[in-house]
């Protein structure tokens, strides 16, 4: 059963265009580090928001076991280093979902 682990994450406009590039450079290279990801997906949120740009951040993974490795043993310090760089310029929550078919 494969799992993705979405992040959905509001940037305030004054650093989204670092955000982004930080994301595609450092952040979403060091998940798919973890060798824990087949693979993953950075999405612009066409809904216009009051305050900031939206988007959806995905990441694939091969059962709930993997991903519960990550949250376990990886998680903590890529979201510190995120937080350490964005705190208080973002806010973000996480949904799990089960891949269901692939077409």
């Amino acid at each position: 059963m494969q799992i993705i682990y979405n992040v959905t994450v509001n940037i305030d406009d004054d650093h989204h265009e670092d955000w982004v590039v930080w994301m595609k450079t450092v952040h979403i290279p060091d998940v798919l580090n973890t060798g824990l990801f087949k693979e993953a997906r950075l999405s612009k949120i066409l809904a216009e928001e009051e305050g900031g740009k939206s988007y959806s951040i995905q990441y694939l993974c091969e059962s709930m076991e993997t991903l519960e490795r990550y949250q376990a043993e990886h998680a903590p310090k890529l979201q510190a280093e995120h937080t350490k760089r964005y705190g208080g310029k973002f806010v973000a929550f996480r949904t799990l979902l089960r891949l269901e078919k692939s077409f």
